[in-house]
């Protein structure tokens, strides 16, 4: 029965709200093994140097050594690369091409977290590639990739060929590997050259044991900092999104970025508005529906990108006085601290929850609620709209809620009828905050308050997001039904978080809202 599974709302121990799930502990290796370190120190004899060796050279006082480390030293298994993964490696191996791991993916797995996803570089042609599997496309058209489907996931695949002709932008021919290294070497570290991060240009070979380091990657995972691979300004000129990927990586892993970095950053962050808006909404979507979604919105605002990205959140922001590097938190914020208790990397939420969380955020601060309403709208949700049930439940909550925010009221002991129509009222508030966040004319006005804010219109969530959020809220209405469909038992089913399961979502948000309203370890001095 729903109310045995909710009883949580009148018990100091509610069983909605999960055990906080064990965040990856942030594991950095406290030296670099001393193995095979090759001292190559990029003294290329070879004339015509690209735009990204001169950077280095010149720009660099010291240029990293390059270096190989034995996998087993930093504690990398086989056994922690994905199986789709490793029967893709298998394979191209088998043929006699030379495969790596390469990218975010060797980063995490030196760092002890799990890869969002895994990325294979090999000696194969793409379209060598696209014969060896069965199910296997060629995409994109600038930088050509392909996806192989591999036990129902797609496996991304690169060719160091293809890398090659990317890369001539920078290099001309008749450079010359450094002394003592061989071809392969210089064909890798080619490749690292053009990649956005010193921490994401490592290569890992599964079957020698070894990672190969030619950018500094693991001097900056010790350092915990984030650092572009050629000069910050040169790198987010050539890619705008690198700006956005820094903030993503940053938030992730809790670490710093490099002051250069930092100062570009600042200087270009209104470039990101030049790439699509697909493009940037795939990047607050890594941000927020990945587990890092606090840490991601606090850098954000930091580096002024939350005003031209989310200008509702960020004139939110600049009302309550928050301060660019402010270590206080809100409600916005605890919202999506909350969030991230449940989210990780490999276990994502939809698109239509963090959507639904800044709509909701939005209404509150519009217009301030009494905490029992707020309770009992989440709880019509998570029931489908048994409004009769979620009402009985608010009621018997004898817990006291998080004083901190002015958009949570003290409880009013509003009679039944007025609660209903409370939780009516504020179902369409957070129905028009959807509306508002979509419409462009009411997103350039969010922050015309604050003239010295920069100026953006762009309206990131698209008319598909807002319907499915819309859809999210329906079932709080009057004519609900009766044919409740409710979420049982209170373990996440995270495929279908993933997929956007109505009930799945509505049963997650329940459980972000209840969390952020009534904490569970909530400071009796704090509520006072």
């Amino acid at each position: 029965m729903v109310i045995a599974t909710l009883k949580f709302a009148c018990k100091p121990n509610p069983l909605l709200r999960s055990a906080p799930f064990q965040c990856v502990r942030k594991v950095v290796p406290k030296s670099l093994p001393a193995l095979q370190v090759e001292e190559c120190n990029a003294s290329t004899r070879g004339r015509g140097k690209g735009t990204s060796e001169k950077f280095i050279l010149e720009n660099n006082s010291k240029v990293p050594a390059w270096k190989k480390l034995d996998s087993k030293e930093l504690g990398l298994r086989n056994s922690m690369i994905t199986v789709p993964t490793r029967k893709v490696l298998n394979v191209l191996k088998k043929k006699g091409y030379d495969v790596y791991l390469v990218g975010g993916c060797v980063r995490d797995l030196v760092l002890k977290k799990t890869p969002k996803d895994f990325d294979i570089i090999t000696s194969a042609d793409l379209r060598e590639v696209r014969k060896t599997f069965p199910w296997c496309a060629i995409v994109g058209k600038r930088f050509p990739i392909c996806h192989v489907h591999m036990d129902g996931t797609i496996v991304e695949v690169s060719s160091f060929n293809t890398a090659r002709w990317k890369s001539s932008v920078y290099f001309t021919h008749g450079i010359e590997a450094p002394n003592n290294c061989d071809k392969k070497d210089l064909l890798r570290w080619r490749n690292c050259l053009n990649r956005d991060f010193t921490i994401n240009g490592l290569m890992y070979d599964p079957y020698a044991r070894i990672v190969y380091d030619y950018m500094g990657g693991m001097e900056d995972i010790i350092k915990t900092k984030v650092r572009t691979v050629v000069p910050a300004a040169t790198s987010f000129q050539e890619d705008c999104a690198r700006i956005l990927r820094a903030i993503r990586i940053a938030a992730r892993l809790g670490f710093s970025i490099s002051r250069e970095t930092a100062q570009s950053i600042k200087n270009l962050s209104s470039s990101v508005l030049r790439l699509d808006k697909s493009r940037l909404l795939m990047e607050i979507n890594y941000m927020l529906a990945y587990g890092s979604g606090e840490a991601s919105l606090r850098l954000l605002w930091r580096f002024g990108l939350l005003d031209l990205l989310l200008p509702f959140q960020a004139a939110y922001f600049v009302r309550g006085g928050f301060r660019r590097r402010d270590k206080r938190t809100n409600l916005l914020l605890s919202f999506f601290y909350n969030v991230d208790k449940l989210l990780a990397p490999n276990r994502p939420c939809h698109s239509s929850l963090w959507v639904s969380v800044l709509a909701l955020h939005k209404a509150l601060s519009d217009k301030p609620r009494d905490c029992s309403v707020v309770a009992a709208f989440s709880l019509a949700l998570h029931n489908g709209g048994n409004f009769s049930e979620a009402i009985s439940i608010a009621r018997r909550i004898n817990k006291p809620h998080d004083t901190r925010f002015h958009e949570l009221l003290d409880p009013s002991g509003l009679d039944e009828e007025d609660l209903e129509g409370e939780i009516l009222d504020l179902a369409e508030s957070v129905k028009g905050s959807l509306f508002q966040m979509t419409n462009e004319h009411l997103v350039s006005g969010a922050l015309a308050g604050y003239p010295q804010a920069p100026h953006s219109d762009l309206a990131l969530i698209p008319l598909a997001m807002y319907l499915k959020a819309v859809d999210f809220f329906d079932c709080v209405k009057v004519s609900a039904g009766e044919n409740f469909l409710s979420k049982k038992g209170r373990e996440i089913n995270y495929e279908y978080l993933a997929r956007g399961d109505l009930q799945e979502v509505r049963h997650v948000f329940a459980r972000i809202v209840f969390d952020t309203v009534y904490p569970l370890h909530l400071d009796q001095n704090q509520s006072k």
